[in-house]
């Protein structure tokens, strides 16, 4: 930001001096004069009854040159030296843009020890990946993440670059944004390039899930985005792949940081991980109460899978809300999803309808779940589901 007072204009008037709250601008031979302190609130420039004082934006090389940008890049998160899910899931939605665009995929990787995940992302389709390499990085820091980041994108100019709607993407990722002064678009369900301009379409839940909002940033670079895991299909690996591998272990001021990770607590999980379930079993306002969710319970133990809900359950208080699937809880893409007494409103399609299998229970014949449905089943769940489970149970054991 740059920020001058027009000293022709100047009244002397001392509205500036009195608005700003750090005390950054002071009266100096009959004229207004910011101080270096100024953190371009703005106040200042709102005060002013003559328009004297000026504000305006600098354009980074990345937002004033969008031609000397160029490659997408996949953000691969990892913890503990095991890559995330959406890693997988970025690297095959990414190669598909990248191949559109004829530029090369990269992956970007922080760590300590990142050989063997480098390799393993070269297999899942990137052309190079920067490995960043340093004893700050082995753990999750934001401060650190961002830095490095930042570092990495002003000094190789990708055009794209894409991360996970995590918890690790969604704390530093937005950092990297302002620091790099462009925008940001997150909770991507789908991306596509537009003909002719070449810029990347980000399609979001808007207004509560109401609508989906396509997105596009035509005047800086990178674009980014954060896109919601299980949305895309993971890319399959390719043991007979090459590419290029940069281990960088130098960062300087870019890992510094404010605070420092002193513990982290790791939450022990009883039940079989929704996010990872091959088989989920949700419920919603057609079960009735908080108890007929055993019957989902049953469902779920006997298909081996775990147990999902709707927003309208969990508002009533019957499951908790880390079960929650739909535009505000979890997004998921199982071999196979059964929801029963789910209506289908379109903020809990966004969050399961790129399941391989949709099985639908729920005594309304025009439910709008059935048009998304693979197999409809027009009945009561209360009955049904149990109807399911005895013949599961009756199967295996026999």
């Amino acid at each position: 930001m740059k920020i001058r007072v027009i000293s022709e204009e100047c009244t002397v008037c001392g509205e500036c001096v009195e608005v700003c709250p750090i005390a950054a601008v002071k009266m100096e031979d009959d004229v207004a004069v910011i101080l270096d302190n100024c953190n371009f609130c703005g106040l200042c420039v709102t005060a002013c009854p003559v328009e004297a004082i000026e504000m305006t934006r600098e354009d980074t090389a990345g937002s004033a040159d969008k031609e000397s940008h160029r490659g997408v890049w996949v953000f691969a998160e990892q913890r503990e030296g095991r890559l995330a899910g959406v890693a997988a899931e970025l690297l095959g939605e990414g190669r598909r843009i990248a191949d559109g665009r004829g530029t090369d995929l990269t992956a970007v990787v922080f760590g300590r020890g990142l050989e063997g995940l480098a390799m393993e992302l070269v297999t899942l389709g990137a052309d190079r990946v920067i490995a960043a390499d340093h004893p700050v990085l082995e753990r999750f820091h934001d401060d650190a993440y961002a830095g490095v980041m930042t570092s990495l994108a002003e000094e190789y100019r990708p055009e794209i670059i894409l991360c996970g709607a995590t918890v690790q993407g969604r704390s530093f990722f937005p950092r990297v944004a302002a620091r790099l002064r462009t925008g940001l678009t997150a909770d991507c369900t789908e991306l596509d390039i537009e003909e002719g301009t070449g810029n990347l379409l980000q399609t979001r839940p808007a207004y509560g899930g109401n609508i989906m909002a396509t997105i596009a940033c035509p005047n800086h670079r990178p674009q980014m985005s954060t896109v919601r895991p299980k949305v895309f299909k993971a890319a399959v690996p390719d043991p007979g792949r090459q590419g290029e591998i940069i281990v960088r272990t130098e960062w300087g001021d870019a890992v510094h940081t404010r605070t420092r990770v002193v513990e982290i607590m790791k939450e022990a999980v009883q039940t079989v991980n929704m996010a990872e379930a091959d088989i989920i079993v949700s419920g919603g306002r057609g079960m009735g109460s908080a108890e007929n969710f055993g019957l989902l319970e049953d469902l779920a133990r006997a298909l081996g899978g775990a147990v999902g809900a709707s927003r309208a359950a969990v508002d009533s208080g019957w499951v908790p809300y880390a079960r929650q699937v739909g535009q505000t809880g979890k997004t998921v893409c199982p071999k196979m999803y059964v929801a029963c007494g789910i209506s289908g409103q379109v903020q809990h399609l966004v969050g399961m309808q790129s399941s391989d299998m949709i099985i639908a229970i729920n005594r309304d014949p025009e439910a709008p779940i059935f048009k998304m449905a693979t197999v409809g089943v027009v009945g009561d769940a209360l009955e049904i589901v149990p109807l399911l489970t005895k013949a599961l149970t009756s199967n295996s054991s026999g």
